[in-house]
Parts: C-alpha cells; sequence; structure tokens
C-alpha cells in the first residue's frame, strides 16, 4: 500500500494531539492514579499547570501586543464574541438540565463558553482561507490575555458551586498557579525570549507533555471518584448535538455579524475564527485548578468541542481559500469591463468591501 493512500483528506484533520490525549484518558482510566501515586501526581500537574502559564508569559510579545490595539475594532469585537456571546450561550444551556445533560456536564459545557480563543490554528485557518493573518495574532493574543483574567472571574460568577465550590482558596490557587506565573514570564521575558526561540521546538514537547500531565491527573481523579458512571453514550451524544449547534450558531454569527459591523473580508475571515474557538491549551490547566476532582467531567466538553471545530473550521477554511472571486477581486473584474470615466466612480467598492486591513496590525 502507498503512503498516498494512508493519508487522511486535508478536509478532515485528525489532529495527532487529540490522539494523544484520547490516549491518556484511557491509561487513566485502566491504571487511575491513586493513594501515594496520586498525590505525586497531582504536584506534578500542579508544576507543570504554573510552567504553562509562566512561558505563556514568556512568549507574548508586549510591543506586537499594543501595536495591534490600532485595529481596537475588530478585537473588541473578537472579545465580546468570545466573553459574552458565548458565556450568554453557555448560560442558556442550563435549560437542557435534567432532559439533555447532566448538571456536570452543563457545568462543563458552560465552563467551555468561558474558554479564551485559540491562538495557533485562529492564524493557520485565517491564512488558509487568505484573511487578515496579523489581525488574527493580535486578535488570539489579546483574547489569551484577557482569558488569564476573566475566565476564572466569569467562573466564579456563573459556575458558582458547580465549579468545584468555587472559593477564597481557589482564587488563592488561581493567582499561585496562573497569574505569578504568567507575569514573572513577562517580565523575564526580555532575558529568556532567545533561549525560548533556540529551543521552541523542545518547548513546545513540554507545553503539551504537561497538558497530558493535567489531563491524566483530572481523569484519574474521575475515576477514583466515580464521576464516569454519570456518563452514558445517550448523554454522549446529546452532549455532540448541543456542541455542534453552539459552533454553528458562533460561526454564524461571527461572519454576519462582522459583515453587518462593516468589516472587510479578510477582517471577516479573522473575526470568524478567532471569534469562534476555544482553546484546549489554555481551559484545561483552568479547569484543573477550578473543578478539582470534578475536572474530569468539565474538561470532556472542551475535548469534543476542540476537535469538532478544527475540522468544521478546516472545511469553511479550505472552501474559503478556493473561492476564485474574492470581494475585493470582483470589483477589479467590473471596474476593468467599465469605461475609464465611470469606473472611478461607480466601481468603487462599498466600506466592508476595501482591501484588507493588515498593515495596520
Amino acid at each position: 500500500m502507498s503512503r498516498r493512500t494512508l493519508k487522511l483528506p486535508s478536509w478532515l484533520p485528525i489532529d495527532l494531539y487529540i490522539l494523544a490525549l484520547i490516549g491518556t484518558v484511557v491509561l487513566a482510566a485502566l491504571l487511575p492514579a491513586s493513594g501515594r501515586a496520586a498525590d505525586v501526581a497531582g504536584g506534578a500537574s500542579t508544576g507543570a499547570v504554573a510552567l504553562l502559564f509562566f512561558l505563556y508569559g514568556a512568549r507574548l510579545s508586549t510591543r506586537e501586543a499594543l501595536d495591534g490595539l490600532r485595529h481596537w475594532r475588530l478585537h473588541l469585537t473578537v472579545l465580546i464574541c468570545t466573553f459574552v456571546a458565548f458565556p450568554l450561550l453557555g448560560m442558556a444551556s442550563r435549560g437542557l438540565v435534567p432532559y439533555v445533560l447532566t448538571p456536570q456536564l452543563q457545568a462543563g459545557f458552560l465552563f467551555l463558553c468561558l474558554v479564551p480563543s485559540t491562538i495557533q490554528s485562529s492564524i493557520a485557518f485565517t491564512s488558509m482561507a487568505r484573511g487578515n493573518v496579523p489581525a488574527a495574532i493580535c486578535a488570539g493574543s489579546f483574547s489569551s490575555i484577557a482569558g488569564i483574567f476573566l475566565t476564572p472571574l466569569l467562573a466564579a460568577l456563573l459556575l458558582g458551586g458547580t465549579g468545584g465550590g468555587f472559593s477564597a482558596d481557589s482564587l488563592l490557587k488561581i493567582v499561585l498557579q496562573l497569574l505569578v506565573p504568567f507575569i514573572a514570564g513577562q517580565l523575564t521575558r526580555r532575558w529568556i525570549s532567545g533561549f525560548l526561540v533556540r529551543h521552541k521546538k523542545v518547548l513546545g514537547l513540554v507545553d503539551r507533555g504537561s497538558i497530558l500531565l493535567v489531563v491524566y491527573t483530572a481523569f484519574s481523579e474521575g475515576m477514583v471518584a466515580g464521576v464516569w458512571h454519570q456518563v452514558t453514550p445517550a448523554r454522549l451524544g446529546a452532549l455532540l448535538a448541543a456542541e455542534a449547534v453552539l459552533l454553528a450558531l458562533m460561526l454564524s454569527l461571527t461572519w454576519c455579524g462582522a459583515k453587518r459591523l462593516g468589516f472587510d473580508r479578510g477582517d471577516r475571515i479573522a473575526i470568524q475564527f478567532a471569534g469562534s474557538k476555544k482553546s484546549l491549551a489554555a481551559g484545561l490547566p483552568m479547569a484543573s485548578v477550578l473543578f478539582g476532582a470534578q475536572a474530569s467531567l468539565a474538561v470532556l466538553p472542551l475535548m469534543l468541542f476542540h476537535q469538532m471545530q478544527l475540522m468544521v473550521c478546516a472545511v469553511i477554511a479550505k472552501r474559503r481559500s478556493q473561492d476564485r472571486e474574492p470581494d475585493q477581486e470582483q470589483n477589479q473584474d467590473r471596474d476593468q469591463d467599465r469605461e475609464p470615466g465611470r469606473s472611478r466612480s461607480r466601481g468603487r467598492a462599498p466600506a466592508d468591501r476595501l482591501p484588507s486591513a493588515a498593515g495596520r496590525d
């Protein structure tokens, strides 16, 4: 069999890291950490979360983020989609309890709606669809920064007791495990940024390995506590259906809403991909801090949504990349067909079809 026949379709991306996450869940189900091993895994998971957020802070260029503020309308639109529209839909999911979702799955579904947007996949899909890539970079960065502060606060406000008993102790854990390492990374960035660039691949493995450790610890605690007995195949199917509706609503809202607000095609693409996606890398460590022993059920909706958004957005980006005549090109073709004296006055593109504002970022 040739290699070519073994390749998956380009429009159906099965992320190898998702397969690794699934393998980690299976390992936790078969060999959960308990007793002394659970204490060791918990301590290692706590250190891994702190390391993750230290690296997040050290990698983020403050100067680039501040430069991106000049395109503030686009970034504000993405933030509203991420931290206002998504949470409102998450709150509406309470009407699905108990007939469609269990209270624990609904809490995870709501937590999914509070997580910040992605950076890497938003940039990749925006580039594939020929959108405003610099805007996607800045929008994802701003969302990640805001999520470090907003996600725990929104979780405390909206989840209440369902978020593992959110308390002053939980708030202290968030400060120590998330905010302090992030700020430390920002403060030390000038001295270690070169090291991070030189060892980018190795540190990428550290990132993913740390998240796998967090997942193993969370699912081990769930197995020991017996929380997985609450998830039936019917509930899992209902969860997938609810997430499919959520993703469809946000993809439609970001695309149509951006068009109504007068953004051009390139900006609309960046808004759609950055405003409709959720970060697995940021959400998993936060869930381990916020939910404690219930983190396994809390992260299940996020893990499923993450793979779903990759598959759907890949299809959308692929189709947009194959557009033979984007909005801007259509207007240029019309201008060439008109008389020279009339093309400048009648062939001018409307406000939402102006060239991409990538240069302003």
